[in-house]
């Protein structure tokens, strides 16, 4: 069974920095791009960070050059490095992995529990 497991949330003050973590358990799912989300109480969910099998990056205007997406292909792993933060970035944070389910070979979308980050001023 596949899943997606994210750790790193936190408290932390404004200019603070925090290290997300998710990793794909299983093997039988082959990664292709994967994502950090955010969703703050009352918003709608929104694109953070994305990465793709090649190493290709995309960030939001509102974190581009704060945060830092990288990836560990073997681990199935993506990882979100969250620095200068402004109380702003306060959400609840997932993570989304897109690929195949080999032994089925199907297209799957997977996404994390989430972790929350709140960060003070």
């Amino acid at each position: 069974q596949v899943q997606l497991v994210e750790s790193g949330g936190g408290l932390v003050q404004a200019g603070g920095s925090l290290r997300l973590s998710c990793a794909a358990s299983g093997s039988a799912f082959k990664v292709n791009s994967m994502g950090w989300y955010r969703q703050a109480p009352g918003k709608q969910r929104e694109l953070v960070a994305a990465i793709t099998s090649g190493g290709t990056t995309s960030y939001a205007a509102s974190v581009k050059g704060r945060f830092t997406i990288s990836r560990d292909n073997a681990k199935n792993a993506v990882y979100l490095q969250m620095n200068s933060l402004k109380p702003e970035d306060t959400a609840v944070y997932y993570c989304n992995a897109k690929g195949i389910a080999t032994t089925a070979s199907r297209n799957l979308e997977l996404w994390g529990q989430g972790t929350l980050v709140t960060v003070s001023s």
